[in-house]
């Protein structure tokens, strides 16, 4: 693919490190679908979601949030697991069609914890402490009313959740033949959880300063990495905002950023995903570096894959200039699912339809401008 104006050269590039190695610095981010069967078996609709960015030029799709286990970890009713061989097997459709699209996949795996509103293993969830969540279940997810209050973690149970992400990513990896995995650590879910500071109240080795509280993340990365071996990519995904709490900043600020970042970098990882609203606003306050930049500074030696209101290449260019490796879309991914190559081609993407967020909806067959 060539670009016709070389302001954006940079975003159709190839990467290749810390065994990451795709088409471009572009990414589709994980979106939540449910569009799998009530038992979590990826189905047609998802195979036509996700082949179409492959098609339309993203060298790298990373997969909606995917259970680990059955038990505590499934968040909605018709989200896909990676629980089972079955389901293992079932992804085989997904990963094949990007792969003839030519692009690569990475499964991100996902514990809902306490956000947990629709379960069919369980009706109780777990969370690190005893503490009701903020905000109310997302209707568009089949949820009504406040969360329920959850159980607080034995060590029992947080030593299964971990063995959930290990054993799913060698599902992932070896079943399924994602090309790498991602491990959802942000936007309120049970990683971040155990990092937030109000949501985790242990008094034990999983809970109290920043540095105590993101370890629950750093052992599940190493889990995860034993499991699937050293060849593999493995990242995380980082945020500060939640699904319940779109407002929320670390109260530790820079120092806060460069214990977590620190931390994730000594973990065995690949590559660190920031996601904010918008992901070249400062971190803190109205002035210093954006998240993604403390990632980078932080954790030097990985790759650093940015997300939030990036649809402007513009911007985007310049995040990857300053602050990131790759390029993470969203909503202009689900406007344009051949984004790269419009603007490869020099041409404006579409604006985004706010109905396209509605995942209930059956998805058409995308025609790929000529």
């Amino acid at each position: 693919m060539t670009a016709s104006d070389d302001r954006y050269a940079s975003l159709l590039a190839p990467w290749e490190r810390n065994r990451i190695a795709v088409g471009n610095r572009l990414a589709v981010a994980p979106m939540t679908r449910i569009s799998a069967t009530a038992d979590g078996t990826p189905t047609e609709t998802m195979r036509r979601y996700y082949e179409r960015f492959a098609h339309g030029g993203f060298g790298l799709v990373i997969t909606e949030g995917i259970y680990t286990d059955q038990a505590y970890s499934q968040g909605y009713l018709f989200q896909p697991g990676l629980s089972d061989r079955q389901q293992a097997q079932a992804w085989r459709g997904v990963t094949d069609a990007v792969h003839a699209g030519g692009g690569k996949i990475f499964a991100q795996l996902m514990h809902a914890g306490a956000l947990a509103q629709g379960n069919r293993f369980r009706t109780e969830s777990l969370a690190p402490s005893a503490i009701q969540p903020k905000g109310i279940q997302m209707r568009v997810y089949r949820g009504e009313g406040a969360y329920c209050m959850p159980r607080s973690m034995s060590d029992a149970d947080i030593a299964d959740a971990i063995d959930g992400f290990a054993r799913a990513a060698s599902l992932a990896m070896d079943i399924a033949r994602f090309d790498g995995i991602e491990i959802h650590g942000a936007n309120g879910y049970l990683l971040d959880q155990f990092l937030t500071d109000y949501s985790n109240h242990r008094k034990d080795a999983w809970g109290g300063a920043i540095d105590r509280r993101i370890r629950f993340s750093v052992e599940v990365a190493r889990a995860v990495r034993r499991a699937v071996g050293a060849d593999k990519p493995v990242g995380i995904r980082i945020s500060q905002a939640k699904v319940n709490d779109y407002d929320h900043k670390w109260q530790e600020a820079e120092a806060g950023a460069a214990a977590v970042f620190g931390a994730l970098a000594d973990a065995g990882l690949d590559y660190i995903h920031v996601t904010e609203f918008e992901a070249w606003r400062p971190a803190f306050g109205d002035h210093g570096p954006s998240l993604a930049g403390l990632a980078r500074r932080y954790a030097p030696g990985l790759t650093i894959i940015a997300n939030g209101s990036l649809e402007d290449p513009v911007r985007a260019v310049e995040l990857l200039r300053h602050d990131a490796d790759l390029i993470a879309l969203g909503r202009s991914a689900l406007a344009n699912p051949d984004w790269p190559r419009l603007v490869a081609a020099g041409r404006t993407p579409r604006a985004f339809d706010q109905g396209l967020l509605s995942p209930l909806g059956d998805i058409k067959p995308f025609e790929i401008e000529a």
